[in-house]
Order: structure tokens, then C-alpha cells, then sequence
């Protein structure tokens, strides 16, 4: 039989997450964010429980063209744009929107030869400093695109540093009103952080907001706030079996390195998932685990195919820990309810959720629960 680890997408969670979106983004259309293969759950798995969003958005053409596949014939924007002349021309074909945020991406669109103008949306570099045109470009920038006949619609957008902190959002929607005063076009402001924190005004939430990681079930301002608060619901779960048992003596060591030694006498469990699996190395022992649904710890350090996991608190629990026991990763237990936020897993292992997902390997099977709720 095949190892016991696998990986399943939770499609009741992803509509529920998508209507809080909604409820936060008020009257706001919705772009739902599936770049890097719908953040590791995998566009063809999410499609049904999304396609209720008023878009989709995404950086890579081949994502775009399975969505099309698929049958997704509303909106889809190309977050970072088109990277050469020839991109325009699947652009055109798939009637994909996409970000302008430099010189070179206009003057691509002004030497394109096209009979379906571009909708496009010009960035503005309100503060991150990764892409956009910094304010006292935009409007020249603006007046560029405005002036090409291979260009239809022209939208704004640009993209919060601080959506998640405290030092919000305020001097970035500011630079954003001063830059597009009395334009035309549709604006788009909010990613999850945003959403679920700032969409209250008007100006912030605009015309589309952005949805990532909230789809997701991961609580973007976490640790400030988890997952639960937000009302948000875990749509991956990584699990798998027990595979050994051992019963260490105080001073026994547990693998490589020997970084964990036993205080006293007690019994862990070997279970099948390592950094191959896409579990991160870097976890060290306290990142949290479920074991047949009871909360435990990691021990020592992760290998390629296994890691170790305490067994007291699970024994302690009056609950069976042998071979073939269920253990959780992150998700929800299958026996019990028992959840593990994503969020405490990465936090305990110095990461974010988003690495985690997108950290999959190919070799965990994945498949959709149509079944079970979230």
C-alpha cells in the first residue's frame, strides 16, 4: 500500500470562506486569488467552490488557460502583468485583464498589434516599493495607456505593506486617492489582511477587493488574530499515520543530531511525513501535532520521510496511540473534529501559512472532500 500520508482540500471550507470575503467586502466585487496553483491546493480542486467570485486572479498564463478549460468565462487578472511582447497575444486570445506597473509593459501594449483592445489596470507604488509607478508618475503613466488605441478599459490598483500591522494602511490609501483623483476606471485596493480589517470604509474596499489567503483559512494578521476569529475554516488538512513506536529511557536522544533528550522515561511515535513531504525542517521540537485528535508536540528533528511526535499527552488523554494512529499536521483531525490551525504550525516553525501550502510536495496525494462540512 502507499505510504499513508496524503493531503485533503476541504471544499465546503473554501465557499465559506469565500461568503465571509463577501460579508467583509460588503458591496465590493470579489477577485479570488489562485496564483501558485491556488496557494498548493490546486486550481482544478478549488474551481467549483470559487467560482462564485466575480474574478479570478493569478500570475502565470498557463493557470489562466486552465481556468478557461475549465469553463471560467468571467474576468481573470494576471497580477504582475505580461512579462514579453507575445504575452499580449494570449491576453488577447484568452481575454485576460493584466497590471501594468512599468515603462516596458506599455510600451509593449503601444507596439502590439490587436483588434480587441486590453483591459488593463495600472499599478501605483503607494509604499511597498516592489512594483507600480511611484505617485509623481502615475497620471503621466495614466495618460500614456489613455492614449493607445490598443487599450479599452483602464483600472488602479496597488498593494498594502501593513494591511496586517500596526502600522495600517492610512498613508498608502492617501498616496492612492492623491494619485487617481477624478480618473476614470475601477479601483482595487484590499488583499485579505485589508478585507477583513479596513474594508469598513468605503475607500478602501472600492471596487474589487483581492482575496488570498482568507480563502484559505489562514488568519493573515495571525498571531494578533487566528483563523477562528476572522471566522474563517481550514480548507487543507495534512495527515498521516503512526509507522513506529518507541519507549525511551531519560537521556535517550531522538534523531538526527540528537536535539531532543528524553527528561524521563516516556514513548513517542514515528510517524510518515518529512521535509520531502514539504513539512518544514526548520519545525523544532513544541511545534504543535494532533495524535488520534489530541494535541501533542514534535520532538527532535524532522528528517526527509519521518518525524517524531510525543506520545504522553495523548496517553495521559486515555486515548490509543499504536501504530497506524491518525496524526494531523495541520487541518482537522478526521475522528473527533479536532482542528490545528495552519497558522500555529507555521508560527511554531518561524514561517506563514502561505509557505506551508504552496510547500506541498508532489509526491503527498491530494484529493477534494466533497463530503465532509467544514
Amino acid at each position: 500500500m502507499p505510504r499513508p500520508i496524503h493531503a485533503t482540500i476541504h471544499t465546503a471550507a473554501l465557499r465559506h470562506n469565500l461568503a465571509r470575503v463577501r460579508q467583509a467586502a460588503q458591496d465590493a466585487k470579489v477577485w479570488a486569488v489562485v496564483k501558485a496553483n491556488a496557494y498548493g491546493h490546486g486550481i482544478e480542486r478549488v474551481y467549483d467552490s470559487l467560482r462564485a467570485a466575480d474574478g479570478f486572479a493569478l500570475l502565470d498564463l498557463a493557470e489562466a488557460e486552465r481556468l478557461r478549460a475549465l469553463g471560467w468565462r468571467g474576468p481573470i487578472l494576471l497580477l504582475e502583468g505580461v512579462f514579453e511582447p507575445r504575452d499580449l497575444e494570449l491576453c488577447s486570445r484568452l481575454g485576460l485583464w493584466h497590471v501594468v506597473h512599468c515603462d516596458e509593459q506599455i510600451d509593449m501594449l503601444a507596439a502590439h498589434k490587436t483588434q480587441q483592445p486590453h483591459h488593463v489596470l495600472l499599478k501605483l507604488n503607494s509604499g511597498m516599493n516592489r512594483l507600480g509607478f511611484t505617485p509623481q508618475r502615475y497620471r503621466s503613466a495614466w495618460a500614456r495607456l489613455n492614449a493607445l488605441p490598443q487599450v479599452d478599459e483602464i483600472g488602479h490598483v496597488t498593494h498594502f505593506s501593513d494591511a496586517d500591522g500596526p502600522r495600517g494602511i492610512a498613508h498608502q490609501v492617501e498616496a492612492f486617492l492623491s494619485a487617481t483623483r477624478d480618473l476614470p476606471g475601477e479601483r482595487s485596493l484590499a488583499n485579505s489582511a485589508a478585507i477583513l480589517r479596513h474594508a469598513s470604509a468605503a475607500q478602501v474596499r472600492a471596487d474589487w477587493v483581492r482575496a488570498g489567503i482568507a480563502l484559505y483559512g489562514s488568519a493573515p494578521d495571525h498571531p494578533e488574530h487566528s483563523a477562528a476569529h476572522w471566522g474563517l475554516q481550514p480548507a487543507m488538512t495534512l495527515a498521516t499515520r503512526l509507522i513506529a513506536v518507541q519507549r525511551l529511557a531519560a537521556g535517550d536522544s531522538v534523531g538526527y543530531g540528537s536535539r531532543f533528550v528524553a527528561p524521563a522515561p516516556m514513548t513517542i511515535g514515528v510517524a510518515a511525513c518529512g521535509y520531502a513531504d514539504g513539512y518544514p525542517r526548520h519545525a523544532d521540537t513544541g511545534t504543535p501535532v494532533l495524535v488520534a485528535g489530541v494535541r501533542t508536540r514534535l520532538v527532535g528533528r524532522v528528517s526527509m520521510d519521518m518525524l517524531a511526535v510525543d506520545l504522553e499527552p495523548v496517553l495521559a488523554a486515555g486515548v490509543h496511540a499504536g501504530f497506524g494512529s491518525e496524526v494531523t499536521l495541520w487541518g482537522r483531525a478526521a475522528h473527533g473534529g479536532a482542528i490545528l490551525p495552519i497558522d500555529e504550525v507555521a508560527h511554531a516553525a518561524g514561517t506563514i501559512a502561505y509557505e506551508l501550502m504552496c510547500a506541498l510536495a508532489p509526491r503527498v496525494p491530494v484529493a477534494a472532500d466533497t463530503e465532509r462540512g467544514a
